[in-house]
């Protein structure tokens, strides 16, 4: 299993799916790590190149994938997540023998605003990507909506090389209910008020996820909703501090905005989760937005662009609402956006119903070990090629 993130450094929606699927193999099958970033005790690390410490950080990460290719022989089978892993995955299935599978948790093509990030690092990546893509033995991808973008995207690839196996949800560790025993009471130490409509939003700070979006769309709240908003990470200091001055604005004129930069633990990400009338996904682009199961599985209603594979995680009318997200109408999104939150958090009978239907939803056709099952499938159809 190749992936950059790995506990304790799971930072994003890929991270957190080879977290959960790399425990649910090992019932099923022998699985070796390969990540990056800090030691561990139960995974093989690599580093870039230190003579690279000031070349750009596509450059270093295509150097730590080397040394990853290098070490991931020996096995029947090679699984890489994301454009930081997909070319270690291909060059050790070439070097090796051996059959790769990639994940396509995103595209390259579907993310031209990485730019302001990477710089020319972007190039590579995109290369580094279709490279990976098109020769992969077999592709998963995490939706068929996803399913569709790497077909449009990468043309050359044969459908038949692409399988559909959804992310998943551990339904034990994502649930409804109070502070656990021992746990920081995270929303008392926010002064968030629970007997008022709570609106929450849990991702990094990119044009991706909309964040821009939701704090225009928040102009036109109630003004007793309250927004959690726990955004960190950006992709650039000046989207940070484009985000900053929205949030300050939002902050001098309606006031109920509380913004944590910080990376919180699960257990208060969970509270933050489950005390929302409703989860918001302002995201421009997702291929399946696992931060949705994780709020339906806390029994939360939800309110979400209609955008990639979001549509096959949430039902609109039952587990939540779908906004149309039109790339040429920002403005007609955004107070489309704020209807439907105003809507549903107005209404905590209906709130409460899409809760529970999603909770039932997320039990029933997202479980890990029905993820893990399917990904083993994958492996057996490529070692008989």
């Amino acid at each position: 299993m190749l992936t950059r993130e790995y506990p304790p450094e799971v930072y994003g929606g890929a991270g957190v799916h080879v977290t959960q699927l790399t425990a649910q193999l090992r019932r099923l099958c022998e699985v070796t790590v390969h990540c990056m970033g800090v030691a561990r005790s139960d995974a093989v690390v690599h580093q870039p190149d230190p003579q690279l410490y000031a070349a750009n950080a596509a450059v270093q990460m295509m150097s730590a994938q080397l040394r990853m290719a290098d070490a991931a022989g020996q096995v029947d089978v090679v699984h890489s997540h994301t454009w930081y892993t997909g070319l270690a995955g291909h060059l050790a299935a070439t070097l090796y023998g051996i059959p790769h599978v990639l994940t396509a948790h995103s595209l390259e093509p579907r993310r031209p605003w990485k730019a302001e990030q990477l710089g020319g690092g972007y190039r590579l990546s995109s290369w580094s990507e279709r490279n990976a893509v098109e020769h992969a033995d077999a592709i998963i991808a995490v939706s068929d909506g996803m399913r569709h973008d790497v077909l449009d995207a990468y043309p050359a690839v044969d459908p038949d090389r692409v399988h559909v196996v959804r992310n998943g949800i551990d339904a034990g560790v994502w649930y409804p209910g109070p502070v656990a025993a021992g746990a920081r009471p995270v929303l008392t130490v926010l002064g968030v008020r629970t007997d008022r409509p709570i609106v929450a939003f849990v991702g990094r700070i990119t044009r991706q996820k909309g964040v821009g979006h939701l704090l225009a769309a928040a102009r036109d709240f109630d003004p007793d909703i309250q927004l959690v908003l726990c955004a960190g990470a950006p992709d650039t200091k000046e989207l940070e501090a484009e985000t900053a001055a929205a949030v300050e604005e939002l902050q001098r004129n309606r006031g109920n905005v509380f913004w944590v930069r910080e990376m919180l633990p699960t257990e208060q990400i969970r509270q933050i989760l489950a005390a929302a009338t409703v989860f918001v996904c302002p995201s421009v682009y997702e291929p399946l937005g696992i931060v949705n199961l994780e709020a339906m599985a806390c029994a939360t209603a939800v309110v979400a662009s209609d955008v990639g594979g979001i549509p096959e995680v949430v039902n609109d009318g039952s587990t939540g609402r779908l906004v149309h997200y039109d790339p040429s109408a920002p403005e007609a999104y955004e107070q489309a956006l704020a209807a439907a939150i105003n809507e549903v958090a107005g209404d905590p009978v209906l709130a409460a119903e899409f809760g529970a239907a999603g909770r039932a939803r997320a039990i029933a056709e997202f479980d890990w070990s029905r993820i893990a099952a399917q990904t083993v499938e994958v492996y057996d159809q490529v070692r008989k090629l």
